[in-house]
């Protein structure tokens, strides 16, 4: 990969994550994803990944806790502040307005069915992501990442189980086999 682009400040913080903030419908992870590894270059592929999982095993939605991280990393407290307000303000605006328009018009006509359909295209951005980012694992590390994957999949997607159950019981040990098996 390339190397890394500067260190981005407050105000670059807070016009990238409200790019992101705007770029999606259910979901930003994707987006995020390509901002902050492909065009602006500011994490690595690694670095991304290990960020998500912190921030997967943090209270919060994700992409929040995940601009918090990012922009405390970069710009200290106003770095964070001004992620989150990026990434936040544009969507908080726009379901405000589009709030008002579907209790105005939500009932009429195919609009029921095509905010149906915006999930399953949300859908497919999720297994877009998950895709994109057990890749890199995959290829470096198959035999110590890919059961834990697998074992991940199905506590929480086949069985059921929730996420802090599943995380409890994988963490620690896909944690102790990637330190024995580390580069």
């Amino acid at each position: 990969m390339d190397r890394l682009a500067a260190t981005p400040g407050p105000w670059a913080l807070f016009r990238a994550f409200s790019s992101v903030g705007l770029s999606g419908f259910g979901g930003v992870l994707p987006f995020a994803r390509r901002m902050l590894v492909d065009d602006r270059r500011w994490l690595t592929e690694d670095a991304f990944n290990e960020t998500f999982a912190l921030c997967q095993s943090l209270p919060g939605p994700n992409i929040v806790t995940m601009s918090t991280v990012i922009g405390s990393r970069f710009a200290g407290v106003r770095g964070a502040l001004a992620a989150v307000f990026g990434l936040m303000s544009g969507p908080v605006a726009t379901i405000l307005v589009l709030g008002a328009l579907y209790g105005r018009f939500g009932a009429q006509g195919r609009l029921p069915e095509a905010i149906l359909g915006l999930g399953a295209a949300a859908s497919g951005l999720v297994v877009a992501v998950a895709a994109k980012m057990a890749s890199p694992l995959i290829k470096r590390r198959p035999m110590s990442a890919t059961p834990f994957m697998i074992l991940a999949f199905i506590g929480v997607g086949l069985m059921r189980w929730p996420l802090v159950w599943v995380l409890a019981a994988i963490a620690p040990v896909s944690i102790a086999v990637a330190w024995k098996f580390k580069r």
